[in-house]
């Protein structure tokens, strides 16, 4: 019986000990989440009471060459429900509804779903913003922040691109420069009870938005709008499909300007033609719509040059040395090649001229001429040097590179061919960068419009530099260059382009569309002045015109009107 007693009394004090240690092991373990870990669980506590939505950043704006605001932003609401705060739905259903212009079961679905946040719509504009808040319904939202606005409309629309309803880039500049533009979302945090309702005196904690930087761009507004106003009229009296202008800088590749009209509304980017019938589309027919609206043809699309390419041709024998300005050839109206009889535009031939006169005419057997005495092997060298197998680097996204024969398939007749501007494609803005690399001394610049970055003080926060491919040509040749293209316009096939009081070089082109034999054609003209030394080169290129559709009498009285309204403006007119 003793030894029973001291038995239990044993495994009491055993028991005892054992529950005293548990007991100082959890107290332990709680002054230690009570002091050690005590600001991760306040935390982790004040989450499960806070409610967070996001305030969107102001992007960016995009400021041209004379600094003017050509993309900006205006104030917006996104208007949301918190379901846990709702007192009369009904209500709410019939408010939200009318005012945000939603159907009632649209808005009924998100007014009774179970979720921390709803959001019912966003970027609406302020004044309606505003209204919804003067109704003072609890469990409605009302934030403001930013949505992109475009004060030109249409203008520069396939450059400057548009944002998406999260105000992220889409296409052109907005979505290049993204990171710069984007800015940093803020947030409201709102306390909470346990049943989700907001705590009235608790109020609302905010993390205010960081602004994106402002980008300036080479663009100028006054040369785009008129160059727009150029290809519009261009487009309706000669029934185009398309048409296109690049204006730059050959000296150091900013462009000026870059239209491809049609464009679109940037406020309203997602809006299909009203002549076209949309009633049977599918979602995946609506965009690739909508993906040929948007697209840039100027950087996009590749075409075949035709006769202005002859400036490639010309150099590259000019370089080599196997033309000169004073040899001389006859043209009869054609040449044969191998077994093939390709034709002068001249039926009856050109007959006796020298280089200058043959670049004058455009005269295609000459050319084919010097590109046989060139040979695939060096044509294929100037090819690289001149940089047409590579893309440009423009700071647009999506450029199309160059479509060009193999050297290992490049025979006689295909040499031929390429010689004159045909059986291949480059974008437009590849032969805009490559002519200008070859009249301005011989350094291939970058095409760009980028210039620098900065805060909305105007304080500079990034310089953009371009890359730049001196000696592509001689210093000679390219002057040479200069003076035979002075020549085309003077009294050549570019005289239309001519203006008067300023000295002016260029080439005309006519070219088929393929499939060949279709009956439609390219008509393009490519200018630059002063001749002797080019501030400002522009290329024109006009789709499928009707009626007249040669180069020199559709595309080069475009370039002429717009010479003699920027020329002025930029200073490059000579009155002596």
């Amino acid at each position: 019986m003793i030894k029973n007693k001291t038995y239990n009394r044993k495994k009491i004090v055993t028991v005892f000990f054992l529950c005293m240690f548990a007991f100082l092991g959890l107290m332990g373990r709680l002054l230690y989440l009570m002091v050690a870990d005590s600001a991760y669980y306040t935390e982790k506590a004040k989450e499960l009471h806070e409610r967070e939505r996001s305030i969107k950043a102001a992007r960016g704006r995009i400021i041209d060459t004379n600094g003017t605001v050509i993309a900006d932003n205006k104030t917006v609401c996104t208007i949301s429900v918190i379901h846990s705060q709702i007192k009369e739905p009904d209500k709410i259903v019939g408010i939200l509804s009318r005012e945000l212009e939603l159907s009632e079961e649209y808005v009924r679905k998100r007014v009774e779903k179970y979720s921390s946040i709803e959001r019912i719509k966003s970027n609406v504009d302020k004044e309606t913003g505003d209204a919804i808040r003067a109704y003072n319904l609890a469990g409605v939202k009302v934030d403001e922040d930013y949505k992109r606005y475009y004060p030109y409309g249409s203008l520069a629309s396939k450059v400057l691109g548009f944002t998406g309803g999260d105000n992220q880039g889409i296409i052109g500049l907005e979505v290049k420069y993204e990171e710069y533009l984007k800015g940093q979302e803020g947030t409201i945090l709102t306390v909470t009870d346990a049943k989700g309702v907001e705590i009235d005196k608790a109020g609302e904690e905010r993390v205010e938005p960081v602004p994106g930087n402002d980008l300036y761009i080479s663009l100028d507004m006054n040369i785009q709008s008129y160059a727009t106003q150029l290809a519009k009229q261009v487009m309706e009296t000669k029934e185009a499909d398309r048409v296109s202008i690049i204006v730059m800088n050959p000296q150091n590749g900013e462009i000026m300007a870059m239209v491809d009209v049609p464009e679109f509304d940037l406020n309203n980017p997602y809006e299909l033609p009203k002549t076209m019938d949309t009633g049977n589309l599918t979602q995946e027919q609506t965009q690739e719509i909508l993906n040929g609206i948007w697209r840039n043809g100027c950087i996009n699309d590749t075409y075949e040059p035709g006769s202005t390419f002859k400036i490639i041709t010309a150099a590259a024998g000019l370089e080599e040395g196997v033309v000169t300005v004073n040899d001389q050839f006859h043209c009869p109206g054609y040449i044969m090649v191998e077994d093939r009889r390709i034709r002068c535009h001249k039926i009856a031939g050109h007959g006796s001229e020298n280089f200058v006169q043959a670049t004058m005419n455009s005269c295609n057997p000459v050319f084919i001429t010097v590109g046989l005495r060139l040979g695939v092997d060096n044509y294929y060298k100037y090819f690289t040097r001149f940089g047409l197998l590579k893309k440009t680097g423009i700071d647009l996204p999506g450029e199309a590179g160059t479509i060009m024969h193999k050297k290992e398939d490049m025979k006689a007749v295909e040499l031929a061919t390429v010689s004159f501007g045909q059986s291949f494609q480059i974008t437009p803005i590849q032969l805009a960068t490559t002519v200008s690399g070859i009249i301005n001394g011989g350094n291939r610049v970058t095409p760009h419009l980028g210039v620098m970055v900065a805060d909305r003080e105007g304080t500079q926060m990034k310089s953009f530099s371009y890359p730049v491919t001196k000696n592509v040509v001689s210093e000679e040749t390219s002057a040479t260059m200069r003076m035979i293209l002075e020549q085309v316009v003077e009294s050549g096939s570019g005289k239309n382009g001519y203006v008067e009081g300023a000295r002016v070089g260029g080439k005309t082109a006519t070219s088929q569309t393929l499939p060949r034999g279709s009956g439609k054609y390219i008509a393009s003209f490519l200018g630059f002045a002063p001749a002797d030394n080019p501030k400002v080169l522009a290329l024109a290129i006009i789709h499928n015109p009707q009626g007249v559709y040669y180069g020199g009498q559709t595309a080069a009285p475009v370039v002429r009107q717009l010479f003699e309204n920027i020329l002025p403006y930029l200073g490059e007119m000579d009155y002596n």
